[in-house]
């Protein structure tokens, strides 16, 4: 029972996180941060939070996982915002691409709001070269937002492991 304990459980936990960080690219779908935190909260749960050094652990990897959760849509919000594109725009872009994660999984999503935010933009300035340059931007935005997702991910991981070996 002990070895469960001290290495079964953490290698579990561990390959939870690996695949919630695999998720943040393959399956955009799930919250890939999330589920990188409820392995830590697992952690937590059957290991306990007993010292201060854990404690700061999962805090770092808690306030990982808010800000990374909200950062695409600030990301790709912005991002288009600077080259025009109004805040309604943006705002039903990213509406269609939370509905086009739901039911066209993968990469339905970020081309459902890229598709979303061409089409009124285009309407709304009558001009597509205006409205391919928001979509162009929201698109580097989003990808901008998966290399940072990624790297606070890592960064969790990395969390995770030191609280396992150095706060425990």
């Amino acid at each position: 029972m002990e070895i469960l304990t001290q290495v079964g459980i953490p290698l579990i936990i561990l390959t939870i996180m690996i695949f919630g960080l695999f998720s943040l690219v393959f399956i955009p779908i799930l919250p890939g941060l999330v589920i990188i935190w409820a392995g830590a909260v697992i952690f937590g749960l059957v290991n306990g939070i007993q010292t201060t050094a854990a404690w700061i652990f999962f805090a770092a990897i808690t306030l990982l996982m808010i800000a990374g959760s909200l950062v695409d849509n600030i990301i790709m919000g912005t991002s288009a915002r600077r080259t025009g594109a109004s805040w309604t725009s943006i705002t039903i872009a990213l509406v269609a691409g939370m509905i086009g994660s739901i039911f066209l999984p993968f990469f339905g999503g970020i081309l459902l709001s890229l598709a979303a935010l061409f089409t009124i933009e285009y309407f709304r300035q009558r001009n597509w070269r205006y409205a391919f340059e928001s979509t162009k931007s929201m698109a580097l935005g989003c990808g901008w937002a998966v290399v940072l997702r990624l790297t606070m991910g890592l960064i969790m991981i990395g969390l995770y492991l030191g609280w396992l070996f150095f706060a425990r």
